[in-house]
This record gives structure tokens, C-alpha cells and sequence, in this order.
């Protein structure tokens, strides 16, 4: 803006510069702060639902979310999938990707079985089993002559006799299972306890005997009723029939079985009953004692 100069002055009016500053926003009154702290908020209550899920859930349950955000790569050449070349092993027109682009396969299957289910001798195929097929049918022969043997003794001893019944010759996948039952007349061990009954122990020393010259590796299980104990925090029935494996095991070792031939002792307690409409029918309870087939090695 102008101003006139005074009269008879010849001196150009002086110019007024006048400068208006607009601060863009309001200035601490605009809007740049509050996208910042809704940020803040965000933040925060993502920090409170992590504390809420730490407190709120199991051991098992964090695993398994941090399993579901954990990254997993797949080493095809560990794993034996595709191959060296430029596409994998795959085919250009193939649906079943690997590799960075695999999400954009129309099918990412992996090695999809055809059958999910395993016929009656699944794991026990001649090849690749660590079945000898040779030495398992001289086993089987073995196992009928020594179940003649102890078949012939018992019917020959006068003590012996009355427990033919409770002597049971079963054949399994796993090899021949003796099994000793009791009944509702009698049983092998005393009533609650791991104390074998004089003709019991008798008669495993006689099964001892003939089954000493055979190169077999043994298990031996033992069973029981569902009768439960008054306290089972003292005595139960999980101790009770591992207990009597244990005590077989001892009488065996007793009758010259060397302990290398032992090869697994345990007890199930009532969770494999034979009368499975009575779990408490005195005749579940039992111990097994299994002659293993003899083990190869691969390919045999």
C-alpha cells in the first residue's frame, strides 16, 4: 500500500509491505496429532490382549498359537521331493507346486496318501520289516513243539494237572503268548499282592525249563480286574499288574532264563480285559508271557 508524500516533497512515497502468515491445520489445534495417538491406542490395546491371552490360556494353548504364526520351510532335498532341475522335479503344467509361488497352485498338496488305512499285516511286510521270514517259521515250529512239550507235562504231573485249563497257548503277530488265567476257583497270585501261589510258581518254572534252549527274546504283561482299592493313592491296580510281570519275570530268571532275553515287562492293569462285558470277571485277570519272532534286519 501506497502512502502520498508530502507536498512539495519529491521523494517517492514509501510502500508498506503487509504479510499475512495462514498456518495450514489449525495449528496445535489441527488434526496430525490425533492419527498419532490412535496409534498409541491401537498399540496399547494389542499389549493388553497379549497380557490377557498369557494369563488366559494353557502352556499347551500358547504353543499352539505360536505354532500358528510360526514360519515352516520345507527342504525338498531332505524330504526327497521334486528334484535338481529347473522346476522341482514338477512339470510346467503341473498344480502341485513348491517353492515361493506354491500359494498360486490351484492344488498345493504334498504327498496325499491314496489310502489312509493299513491292511491286516500293516508293518509287517516281508521287505523292509525287520521280519525274518525264514527265521519266523522256524520260530513257528519251534513254538508248536514247546506248546506240545508243555502240554504233555502238565497232563503228566499229578500237582500240575488241575491247571491245564488256566494255561492258554495263543499265537500273535508279536510271536507265541502264554497266557496264565485265573478264575473264580483259583488264582495264580494271592488276592491283592504280588505273591505267586506255590503250583503258579511251579508251573512257571516248568514253562522256564522249556522255553530256556530257545534264542527267543520274551515280554511279559500283566492284567487285572476292575476291582479297585480302597486307597489307590497306596496300592492300585497299574502297581498290582506290574508288579505280578515282575514277579513272573524273577520266577523265570529263577528257572535259567538269562536276563538279556527279557525284553520288555509291563503291566495295563484292567485296560485289556478277555471277559470285555465284565471287567471285574476274575478271569481277566492274568499275565502273558510272549516268545518274540526273532528280529532280522532291513531287507531280509
Amino acid at each position: 500500500m501506497a502512502r502520498a508524500a508530502p507536498h512539495g516533497n519529491n521523494q517517492p512515497p514509501k510502500i508498506v509491505i503487509v504479510k499475512k502468515i495462514t498456518i495450514a491445520g489449525g495449528g496445535h489445534h489441527g488434526g496430525a496429532w490425533k492419527v498419532a495417538y490412535a496409534d498409541f491406542v491401537t498399540a496399547m490395546m494389542a499389549f493388553f490382549l497379549l497380557l490377557w491371552l498369557l494369563g488366559a490360556t494353557t502352556e499347551k494353548q500358547r504353543k499352539g498359537i505360536a505354532d500358528y504364526f510360526a514360519p515352516t520351510l520345507i527342504d525338498k532335498k531332505v524330504l526327497g521331493l521334486g528334484g535338481s532341475g529347473v522346476l522341482g522335479g514338477e512339470s510346467i503344467l503341473s498344480n502341485n507346486k513348491l517353492g515361493p509361488k506354491a500359494a498360486a497352485a490351484p492344488i498345493a498338496s504334498i504327498g496325499i496318501p491314496m489310502s489312509q488305512s493299513g491292511g491286516e499285516r500293516s508293518g509287517t511286510g516281508d521287505k523292509g520289516s525287520l521280519r525274518n521270514p525264514t527265521a519266523m517259521e522256524t520260530d513257528k515250529k519251534t513254538f508248536e513243539a514247546i506248546k506240545r512239550e508243555l502240554e504233555k507235562q502238565i497232563a503228566g504231573s499229578a500237582r500240575l494237572a488241575k491247571l491245564a485249563s488256566h494255561i492258554r497257548f495263543v499265537p500273535t503277530q508279536d510271536g507265541l503268548r502264554i497266557d496264565l488265567v485265573d478264575d473264580a476257583d483259583y488264582s495264580m497270585f494271592a488276592l491283592g499282592t504280588t505273591a505267586l501261589d506255590s503250583k503258579a510258581s511251579e508251573l512257571i518254572g516248568m514253562i522256564a525249563g522249556t522255553i530256556a534252549g530257545t534264542p527267543n527274546t520274551i515280554m511279559i504283561r500283566g492284567h487285572t480286574d476292575s476291582v479297585p482299592y480302597g486307597d489307590p493313592r497306596a496300592m492300585n491296580n497299574w502297581m498290582l499288574s506290574s508288579g505280578r510281570a515282575e514277579a513272573t519275570r524273577r520266577r523265570l530268571a529263577l528257572g535259567g532264563i538269562p536276563e538279556s532275553r527279557f525284553e520288555r515287562i509291563e503291566g495295563v492293569a484292567d485296560r485289556e480285559p478277555i471277559v470285555t462285558d465284565d471287567p471285574g470277571d476274575p478271569r481277566n485277570r492274568r499275565v502273558a508271557i510272549t516268545l518274540l519272532y526273532r528280529k532280522g534286519s532291513f531287507g531280509q
